[in-house]
């Protein structure tokens, strides 16, 4: 059963809170936010995925040389 905590924060006990995160909590944190407030975000994670599985991909060497 999923249950719903409301909690009242301002917007500076929300960087407070998310600054004291370790690196990796807030990434994901960072990266769950995203996800959940941007559909273009979603879309732009499945497209990638489709391109990589049909092979569409290019290494970081022929992009960027080297």
């Amino acid at each position: 059963m999923l249950s719903t905590i409301k909690i009242e924060m301002n917007r500076r006990e929300l960087i407070k809170a998310i600054k004291a995160m370790k690196k990796k909590e807030r990434d994901a944190f960072l990266e769950d936010l995203l996800a959940a407030t941007s559909p273009e975000y979603l879309a732009s994670i499945k497209e990638a995925r489709a391109d990589h599985k049909a092979g569409r991909v290019k290494t970081h060497a022929e992009v960027f040389g080297g």
